[in-house]
């Protein structure tokens, strides 16, 4: 019997199987697309992301990252990172270089989806396989976690993400965060040649309406659009828990509040190496407390964030209100990378 089955081989699965592998656990992921996958995401690595690739011993390359620029009409807002940078990566070259990784280590990758399995007090079987735990690694709309019936209903607003690139000089070292009443848009430069532009917006349009209401950013995009436009959402996942018997959930699949602070592929590392240590030590009922902690500032932060971008009257307020407050707005940035 092996030790870990990984449903999903996106960045939370194969950082999982990783730190398995490194921990001296035999693992098998289960995906039903062949690799690289791209994905609608920001595509910003935050300082602390970069290092937990590093960790793993994963190297990426992309653009650099300093810090993150608040802008709206009238004003801009900047916080530097504290000791080393960011970087920005396509979606499609960080998930080719954790599959090499995982290729490295000889973790088999194999064809399938996992929609459900059968758990008993030994181990757990899916997709054919045998092993002692079953990690749901599966996205933000996970079919494991809506089988186990660990979703919880979530009346706020919906928020989606569209996200497009391109072909244009980076302007700018730093992630821009544009802000209008109607929403955010992220620019983050992920080549030489290349920047992402990532709309986040609880209203319903098409891409180019999202734009238009950043002209200052839109006459910046002279270039050809290099991609198509990526959706994803709703959002926000509320989940009950993350261990339900021998199944643990990680990524998205264990709960999502927002991609307003970036910081999702930094927890999805961070969390997978939690869940390995937890298993290694045969305390699998410590993840909940560990992914609890680990999310904490993330959370908090974020939904804070949310309120204020939720309500007209004080979204227009955010930007001055970093400018006028920078080291609190770059304590805030620094807590978050």
């Amino acid at each position: 019997m092996i030790d870990i089955i990984v449903a999903g081989g996106g960045p939370a699965g194969l950082a999982t199987a990783i730190h398995a592998a490194l921990a001296g656990m035999d693992v098998v992921v289960v995906e039903p697309r062949a690799a690289p996958v791209d994905k609608a995401c920001g595509e910003g690595l935050m300082p602390g992301g970069v290092a937990a690739l590093r960790a793993m011993g994963v190297q990426v390359g992309g653009h650099p990252l300093r810090g993150i620029d608040y802008i709206d009409a009238a004003t801009r807002a900047r916080a530097s990172f504290r000791h080393s940078p960011g970087r920005g990566v396509r979606r499609t070259e960080l998930h080719a270089a954790l599959t090499a990784r995982a290729a490295g280590l000889g973790i088999p990758i194999v064809t399938g989806k996992i929609t459900q399995a059968r758990q008993d007090e030994h181990g757990v079987e899916a997709a054919g396989l045998r092993a002692r735990w079953l990690v749901a690694a599966d996205g933000l709309h996970s079919p494991l976690r809506a089988w186990l019936d660990l979703g919880l209903p979530d009346r706020r607003p919906h928020r989606y993400g569209l996200r497009r690139h391109y072909h244009v000089t980076p302007w700018s070292d730093y992630v821009e965060v544009h802000w209008s009443q109607g929403g955010e848009a992220y620019v983050t430069p992920v080549g030489d040649d290349l920047v992402g532009v990532a709309i986040l917006t609880s209203r319903r349009r098409g891409y180019d309406e999202h734009l238009a209401a950043f002209p200052a950013l839109l006459d910046r995009l002279a270039g050809p659009a290099a991609t198509p436009v990526r959706g994803a959402g709703p959002l926000r996942q509320r989940v009950r828990t993350r261990v339900a018997g021998r199944v643990l959930l990680v990524g998205d699949a264990a709960g999502y509040t927002d991609a307003i602070t970036g910081e999702g592929l930094c927890l999805a590392a961070l969390s997978a190496r939690a869940l390995v240590r937890c298993l290694a030590a045969g305390r699998p009922q410590d993840y909940e407390r560990a992914w609890r902690r680990l999310s904490r500032t993330h959370r908090l932060l974020t939904g804070a964030l949310l309120k204020a971008a939720h309500r007209p009257g004080t979204a227009r307020l955010v930007v001055p209100a970093a400018a006028r407050l920078p080291a609190v707005f770059t304590t805030v940035v620094r807590a978050l990378s």
